[in-house]
């Protein structure tokens, strides 16, 4: 008679204690959150890609399934970043990851008053781990990157994000009022091996959080031959880094040498210091779980160049009324491992 082998669990973020921890909750306490205002982090640019920070708010139209919707808020100026950083440190990587680290340096050292980074490593679903929680101290980060080693495992990279913006989502600081902007920077090949979460489960959840996703993607050693049915490991590679990118309003990356890593930590650092925080309220009150699609447009301004709005392609509604029960801290939870090996 077969034996029935029980699945693995779900995979968590293994914490590591934090200075700076978000405000504990006790069991059963309800948190009262306006589920209605939708906010935006919009980034404009022009046909070159070039980010343009002259746009006034009666320029942007905000569209939700295809009905405009008013603005409630405008926000030009910088407000604090809340961001991780989610390195794979898979074997794949081990050529890149001195540039990999030297490139995360630059991003961090463009942090700012009031702005907080985390470090995750990862592999694959049972070693996705924090290497320092939300901090803003520079010299924990830059002592969190040098400990950061290569090892072998299936690359969980779907897991890893699922994990890693959900802890960015759920990080408040300054009460229900806070207006950080919140980012994830993804730093791997692009092939998952061996997620525990299907790729749709990972989009949904992304759909309910309002995170950008920035992803530098190393993909060019990956296999470029695929079958008559299914995709090359580069593609199916390409396409899940882009798709992570274009949802979220964020932007991926496809690095041809180390050399380019400089330029691209430069222009996530610009990308996340010149955006556009709108908010609405949407005209369709119901809460039934469905998903919205959401587009954004600029008025074109005379005698310049077309000018493009960026953001995340849609949201959830959420089901129910405004109060939702706090979810028990059981994601997002390894702690550091204490012996490197090479």
């Amino acid at each position: 008679m077969p034996v029935l082998i029980e699945p693995p669990p779900p995979p968590v973020l293994k914490p590591k204690p934090t200075p700076t921890p978000p405000e504990d909750y006790g069991e059963g306490e309800r948190v009262v959150i306006d589920t209605d205002l939708v906010t935006l982090n919009v980034r404009v640019i022009d046909r070159n890609n070039r980010p343009i920070d002259t746009v006034r708010e009666s320029d942007f139209h905000v569209f939700e399934d295809g009905v405009e919707q008013p603005i409630s808020s405008f926000i030009r100026e910088e407000v604090p970043i809340s961001y991780g950083l989610t390195v794979d440190t898979s074997g794949s990587l081990r050529s890149q990851l001195q540039s990999v680290i030297d490139a995360a340096k630059t991003i961090i050292n463009s942090n700012k008053s009031g702005d907080e980074t985390f470090l995750v490593r990862f592999i694959s679903s049972d070693k996705i781990e924090t290497v320092q929680d939300f901090t803003a101290s520079k010299d924990q980060l830059m002592d969190g990157l040098d400990s950061l080693y290569v090892e072998g495992g299936q690359t969980a990279i779907i897991d890893a994000v699922y994990l890693s913006a959900e802890h960015v989502s759920e990080y408040k600081k300054g009460g229900d009022d806070d207006r950080r902007r919140r980012a994830l920077i993804v730093i791997t090949d692009g092939e998952d091996r061996n997620s525990f979460y299907k790729q749709e489960q990972l989009f949904s959840r992304l759909r309910e959080e309002d995170v950008q996703i920035y992803v530098i993607g190393f993909v060019n050693e990956l296999d470029k031959e695929g079958g008559l049915i299914r995709k090359s490991p580069r593609d199916r590679a390409v396409n899940l880094i882009n798709k992570l990118a274009t949802e979220t309003g964020g932007r991926a990356f496809f690095p041809q040498s180390i050399a380019d890593l400089p330029q691209i930590a430069n222009e996530i650092v610009r990308d996340l210091r010149t955006q556009y925080v709108l908010a609405y309220n949407p005209t369709n009150r119901s809460h039934d779980g469905s998903y919205r699609a959401i587009k954004v447009s600029v008025a074109e301004a005379p005698g310049q160049d077309k000018r493009i709005a960026l953001t995340r392609s849609g949201r959830i509604a959420a089901r129910g009324g405004s109060a939702v029960p706090k979810p028990p801290p059981t994601r997002l939870p390894v702690t550091k491992p204490a012996n490197k090996t090479p």
